[in-house]
């Protein structure tokens, strides 16, 4: 799946909209979601990590309601700057440390940013809202965006996570993000700050970082690696294509109510081997194998890590109902994009290692 660049002929904005993370799989999304509009300009804000993807942004980065700026959330002075000198009248909030094995290994950090830096970034956006013009303090919002995991699990039964669940979060990760979700409530309640909040079920699609599930497996099965599997795989998430989760957050920030929090989710659940499987028999359809065996031969059940939730699954109702934000894509369309795509990737690297070596 080719991507053109994205050419935007420049008119005032209705929105400048600082992204926070937008270097990132859901945030570059965002970005380019915002950039194609037109109708924003966009400051992507990204300290760069090992979870960052600059090739994602190739397509808005000549755009001209687009800047990247590289920095840290909780480096106070360049943010206040950067709403300053932009007069940014929106954040959406996207910075974050997000993967379970990375925080049981080393919480640290996740603790450094993902409650740390929420505090400082919130502090900046309440000192620039304070000192805007009561018009342009009416249009402010601070955009807040989530994950379900931070309710916990559920059991193997209909039950689903919605606006109401109680917090019961199990690894550092998500208790870090819950701690993150207090903070912006408390900043509304507190000091007046107009917030909106978001919780998503589990994204997939292009761009994503390898180490996660759906990526790791379809690069492993195109290079006939072992596929490992958690436990025995009967762990179920509730999955959304990436593009259909900047749309809602678009939504989110737009029509939000004030205060509000919304569960974006996908109605799309699987156990984590029916996920490997479905990936392993598309690409043997797609690209069968020179010796004839079948992906599913690849599958390899690991040890379990630990504090490893059962079940997540949302339910998307209020944003279905009073946003009218709906996913548009499947699982099994979503999983075919993304394996073309991963698939177009390997070509490209190929193609460039075939030539170095001629």
């Amino acid at each position: 799946m080719s991507r053109q660049p994205i050419h935007i002929t420049y008119a005032p904005p209705e929105r400048t909209i600082l992204v926070t993370g937008g270097a990132g799989f859901i945030g570059s999304a965002v970005c380019r979601l915002l950039v194609a509009d037109g109708a924003n300009r966009v400051i992507n804000l990204d300290k760069l990590t090992y979870a960052a993807s600059p090739a994602a942004l190739g397509v808005v980065a000549g755009a001209a309601n687009y800047r990247f700026v590289e920095g840290d959330i909780a480096d106070r002075s360049l943010v206040a700057q950067v709403m300053a000198e932009e007069r940014v009248d929106a954040v959406m909030h996207l910075a974050a440390e997000s993967h379970v094995d990375r925080s049981i290994a080393g919480p640290a950090v996740f603790i450094d940013t993902n409650i740390g830096g929420t505090f400082h970034l919130l502090e900046v956006a309440l000192e620039h809202w304070r000192s805007m013009l009561p018009d342009d303090r009416a249009r402010f919002r601070f955009h807040h965006i989530s994950t379900d995991e931070v309710f916990g699990d559920l059991p193997f039964d209909d039950s689903r996570f919605s606006e109401a669940s109680r917090y019961n979060p199990s690894s550092p990760y998500s208790a870090s993000k819950a701690a993150s979700d207090h903070l912006v409530r408390a900043w509304h309640t507190t000091f007046g700050l107009p917030v909106v909040l978001s919780n998503c079920s589990n994204n997939y699609g292009p761009f994503q970082n390898p180490e996660k599930l759906i990526p790791l497996t379809i690069l492993n099965a195109l290079a006939g690696e072992p596929l490992p599997v958690y436990g025995t795989g009967a762990n179920v998430r509730d999955w959304l294509y990436v593009d259909d989760h900047a749309r809602a957050l678009r939504t989110v920030l737009t029509r939000g109510q004030i205060g509000e929090t919304y569960l974006v989710g996908g109605r799309e659940e699987h156990s984590n081997i029916a996920v490997v499987a479905m990936i392993c028999d598309l690409i043997d359809l797609i690209e069968p194998r020179a010796d004839g065996r079948k992906r599913r031969s690849l599958i390899r059940f690991v040890t379990d890590r630990a504090g490893h939730d059962r079940r997540y699954a949302i339910d998307p109702s209020r944003i279905e109902r009073e946003l009218g934000w709906r996913p548009l894509v499947n699982f099994r369309d979503g999983l075919i994009a993304t394996i073309d795509w991963y698939r177009d990737q390997r070509r490209g690297a190929d193609a460039v290692a075939a030539r170095l070596a001629g």
